[in-house]
This record gives C-alpha cells, structure tokens and sequence, in this order.
C-alpha cells in the first residue's frame, strides 16, 4: 500500500543562517528557545540534530523513507518559515525555497511533493508567490505557520491570501508555532512552549479564531489542514459549537451561516503527525469521516518507524486504511498517483 507522509520538514540553508541570526538577536517570542537550539546549537534542542535533518533531502532522508516503507514525503518549510522576518527578506526567503523544494521535487517526482511558503507580511506579494508556486512550479498546497506577529487569519489584511488559496483549489497547511504573545505567559515552563502543549493551544486557538469570525461564510471552498490529530479541536466541537450559539443570540460573535461544528466537517481536515494513539485516531474517523484524516510522521521531529508501525497496526478494511495512507492525500494535495503532481 502506498504510503503518503504529508507533513515532513526541510529547510534550506539560507533560511537556516537567517534563523541563526534571529538566534542570536534579543527578543522575546516563544519560538526563540527552539530556534536557538536547532540553529545556534544552544540548550538541549542542539544536541537533537534536527538541523542536519531538516537540510537533508536526497540521502539520510530517502534512505530513512526506504527503510521504513514511505514511499512519498509532502515536504513543507519548517516553522516558523519565514514568519519572524521583515517583508523583504520573508518574500525573498519565500521564493528561494520554493524553488529549491520544485528542484527536488523535480529530481525524485515519485519520492517528493510539495508545499509552498509565502510571506503573510506581505499580503499582496503573499498572492503572487501562491499563484507562481501552484501554476509554475507545480507544488500541491500552502504552509502557514499560525500567527505572524500575533495575528491571525480572521484579519481582513489577509483575506487576499484565503481567496488565493480558494480560486487556486489548494489547501493551507497550519502548522504549529511558538505561542502568540497573548498566550504564551503560563506556557514559558516546564517545556510546554512548544509541542509538549503551547503548539496544540496556539494552532487550536487560530482554528477557532477562524471558524467564529464567520470568514468561511466568504470563502465557503477554502480548505484547511492541521496537524497532530486536529490539535483536539473535535474533541471539543460540541461545546465550542454550543457557546459559540449561545455567544452569537447574545451579541458577543458575528451571526455565521453554518455552526461550528459544519464548519469543521466542510473547511477542515487533519493528519495524525505526531500522535500515534489508536483510540485518538477512532474517535478522529468517526467524527469526522474517514475521509477528512490522513496519515503524517512529522519528520526529522518524530522518527519514521514508530508512525509507520502506529498505522500499520490500526484495524481498518483496506479501503479505509488506504484513505489515511494515500488516496486522502492525494485528493487533498493533489498528487498524482504515481508522481508528486498532477
């Protein structure tokens, strides 16, 4: 059976010295522990060696894919991209490793797929990239790394990007980031600014900004994907639906046209990167339909085998079990059967 990881991780190493230097600059963003451990070698991320894996795309990583049956990576930008940059150099940044993600896709077609970067700092220029991405390069959908300096999507200022995404019928990735300012204050301990918990919070917390703000009732087609088992939005639907109801007869969120819970089935689907819990993944088909979950590793972050022996070992006819390992994907992401395009 075809296996399809779609969120595995790169980096170019243009983006990596740019990191290194935002690395070594004072500030105060949540993402600065993992940025200087991965690029300035400082603290305990440092000794993960996950910068030699994010760089890496034609050896260790083809040779992990092999050893463990992954026939196909949808590769996709590191957070936090190009998010915590001025506007010039995110676009410039953006392009570059959009190229270099085309390159390599170009050079093992059946090996590699591909989503692009652009720079919310930039709405406008955002869109151009988006349009060159999917009608020169090829590539098969967006990632956007949640907030960029706080904000989020709700924002009308990046509306243009949403409507980008709908007329071009691709997907955006949200993929986790250090917290936004206004959440990271209990989160700066015991580890939990980053996956442990912060990551899950700051990504959910977007998903509903987005959902309440009614902007899918202006972009109906919009399609959005996120990580780790949904970060739990499903898992607190019914409530975030029913106050959401009870917040809009009062006055206190916009009237929308479906609830939330409709906009969850129609606008959203998700990947198990990084959460291999059977009874997560059950209840992930049940309430959403099997065809709005597929399967990720979350490479070089998470290990390879694990995952694959997570999914291997879920008890689904085969119909389904192909949905989450390739046919999802290749619908979503537009992948061809056989290559990493259409």
């Amino acid at each position: 059976m075809r296996k399809i990881a779609v969120e595995e991780a790169f980096s170019i190493p243009e983006v990596a010295e740019a990191l290194k230097q935002v690395a070594r600059s004072p500030g105060e963003s949540s993402d600065l522990p993992l940025i200087r451990g991965i690029y300035d070698q400082q603290g305990g991320y440092g000794t993960m060696k996950f910068l030699d894996g994010l760089l890496d795309l034609e050896d260790v990583r083809l040779k992990d894919m092999d050893a463990n049956g992954v026939d196909m990576q949808v590769l996709s930008l590191t957070a936090p991209g190009v998010q915590m940059f001025d506007a010039d150099t995110a676009c410039e940044l953006a392009t570059l490793a959009n190229d270099r993600l085309a390159a390599v896709i170009g050079r093992h077609p059946t090996r590699f797929a591909g989503l692009a970067a652009f720079a919310p700092q930039a709405p406008r220029r955002a869109v151009r990239e988006m349009e060159r991405a999917i009608r020169e390069l090829k590539l098969n959908g967006f990632i956007l790394n949640s907030h960029t300096h706080s904000e989020y999507l709700d924002d009308p200022k990046y509306w243009p990007i949403l409507e980008a995404a709908e007329a071009l019928d691709r997907c955006i990735y949200i993929h986790p980031r250090g917290p936004a300012d206004g959440l990271k204050g209990p989160m700066g301990y015991y580890g939990m600014d980053s996956a442990m918990w912060a990551y899950g919070v700051e990504v959910s917390t977007h998903v509903v900004r987005m959902m309440a703000s009614g902007l899918f009732d202006r972009f109906p087609k919009l399609k959005i994907c996120i990580g780790h088992m949904g970060e739990a939005v499903h898992f607190w639907i019914w409530r975030i639906t029913f106050m959401n109801s009870r917040s809009q007869r009062i006055g206190r969120a916009p009237k929308t046209h479906l609830t939330m819970a409709e906009y969850f089935q129609r606008n959203f689907v998700i990947t198990t990167s990084g959460v291999e819990d059977p009874l997560a993944l059950e209840y992930s088909i049940k309430k959403l339909g099997i065809d709005n979950v597929m399967w990720a590793i979350d490479y070089p972050y998470q290990p390879s085998a694990p995952a694959v022996a997570f999914m291997d070992a879920v008890e689904l006819d085969p119909a389904a079990k192909a949905k989450l390992y390739h046919g999802n994907a290749e619908r979503i992401f537009h992948i061809h059967k056989h290559t990493g395009t259409r």
